[in-house]
């Protein structure tokens, strides 16, 4: 004989399973490969009310991941960060797993108490990058958010962070130095478009063209990476030759003049700026206002689009990055050429 609680849960679990086929159409010819979240995510009805209230009675706190099909960094997330057995287990035993798609239309309540769809609720939370990771705190407030892809190390260190519960005690670039033992050149590199100091960004008087800052460090192999590939391209080049583009070291007392024409120094500039990654990119439009950040692990065809997102001006008429991707991705496809979403 059930409980009524067992019945309650068994219910609850049946409607949610039946919403779901029932919302689920099936897979057309040539769609995106579906990204399967593992089968130890929390099956939620995205009250996301609830969920906090339900997390913080397990001593637990609520990470919503943001994905969509035919991301191949979510795959990355989901086939190899969850298939590591001391993340799987970390994440389970101090975290509530919830899926958002970010193009999806069931219906999400926030703390507001207004209920949106996933779609719209992705653009509340202004989310741009796929996958996007919320960890919230017993409040709904947002402990950390991850903007990409973190390689396991890092992303262990996001679990660490969030589940000691050390975001009002340090940020989380100064946390997660202890994780980053890296094989690396342990040099910042230089580049003929880094712009040399002074570094004044000022643009209270409004620039020509928009600014773009790179934030690295030394002992950092993703920055290597990213000077190896990314930024060797051509079309990258070409691209950055229409922005003002400086690197900073993250942990730098260099001075700098930001854009609201504060003196500061560069290390200070990136706690302000909450950059918690090396190597990331904020961009900055000529009146001084961020537009775009690049703060995870990128490939080249994504730092190309964000770049030309920026750069054209596509960002002031199309809100979402990811339509923006997705529409360039099929613009070189109807030209004949191909799209190495991983290059």
């Amino acid at each position: 004989m059930l409980s009524k609680f067992q019945a309650y849960t068994a219910l609850r679990l049946l409607c949610l399973a039946l919403v779901c086929a029932a919302s689920t159409p099936a897979p057309a010819a040539g769609a995106p490969q579906e990204i399967e979240v593992p089968a130890w995510f929390k099956n939620s009805f995205l009250d996301l009310r609830d969920d906090i209230k339900e997390a913080a009675a397990a001593n637990k706190r609520v990470m919503i991941y943001f994905g969509q099909n035919g991301c191949p960094y979510c795959k990355r997330l989901m086939e190899v960060n969850f298939r590591q057995p001391d993340i799987v287990d970390k994440t389970r035993r101090h975290f509530d797993a919830i899926e958002i798609n970010i193009f999806g239309s069931r219906e999400v309540t926030w703390l507001d108490g207004k209920t949106r769809t996933e779609k719209d609720f992705t653009a509340l939370l202004k989310v741009q990058f796929t996958p996007t990771l919320l960890f919230l705190d017993e409040k709904g407030d947002i402990a950390l958010r991850v903007n990409g892809y973190y390689a396991p190390r890092r992303f262990m260190a996001a679990l660490d962070y969030v589940s000691q519960h050390n975001e009002r005690k340090v940020s989380f670039a100064e946390f997660q130095k202890g994780y980053l033992q890296e094989t690396d050149s342990g040099a910042l590199h230089d580049e003929p478009f880094f712009g040399k100091a002074p570094y004044v960004f000022d643009r209270r008087k409004p620039a020509a063209r928009p600014l773009a800052i790179f934030f690295e460090q030394k002992n950092c192999s993703d920055c290597d990476e990213l000077h190896a590939t990314g930024l060797k391209a051509d079309l990258t080049r070409r691209l950055l030759s229409r922005f003002d583009v400086y690197r900073l070291d993250l942990q730098g007392g260099e001075t700098v003049i930001a854009p609201d024409g504060r003196e500061t120094t560069a290390a200070q500039w990136a706690r302000d700026l909450n950059v918690p990654y090396a190597p990331s990119i904020v961009f900055f439009d000529g009146r001084g206002r961020e537009v775009l950040r690049v703060e995870a692990y990128v490939r080249t065809f994504h730092l190309q689009s964000a770049l030309d997102y920026v750069a054209s001006g596509a960002y002031l008429k199309d809100p979402s990055f990811q339509h923006y991707i997705q529409a360039r991705a099929d613009a070189i496809r109807s030209r004949g050429g191909g799209v190495d979403l991983m290059q």
